[in-house]
């Protein structure tokens, strides 16, 4: 089970965090991450990070604005959003990679980018 939870409205240029829990046991897991869907679009990679090692990986556009992170031992990943334009409006999806090779999405969580 995925909880997702701090998306909401912002102005362009500020910041959001974030979060997804997820249940079970740290060491089942191989990676977390977070996409995004607009209306119209596929869904499309934001962010990853491993369990083991903390490697990262990033689209293009939200490089040097968005930030993943892992909490130490525990099944939750943050992203921290900083200078966020209107094209960031979506809906923020979590996802985690297991062992098992199974993968598991959250709920989804909106984002509004508007002045």
């Amino acid at each position: 089970q995925l909880q997702a939870s701090g998306g909401g409205l912002v102005q362009p240029g500020g910041s959001l965090r974030l979060s997804c829990a997820a249940s079970g046991t740290i060491s089942s897991f191989v990676a977390m991450g977070w996409y995004r869907q607009v209306p119209g679009k596929q869904r499309e990679l934001v962010a990853t990070i491993t369990t083991t090692g903390g490697s990262t990986n990033y689209a293009e556009f939200v490089k040097g604005r968005f930030t993943i992170s892992r909490v130490n031992a525990e099944t939750t990943v943050n992203l921290q959003m900083n200078s966020l334009k209107p094209e960031d409006t979506a809906v923020y999806y979590c996802r985690v990679f297991m062992k098992s090779g199974s993968v598991y999405w959250g709920q989804g969580t909106q984002v509004t980018v508007s002045s």
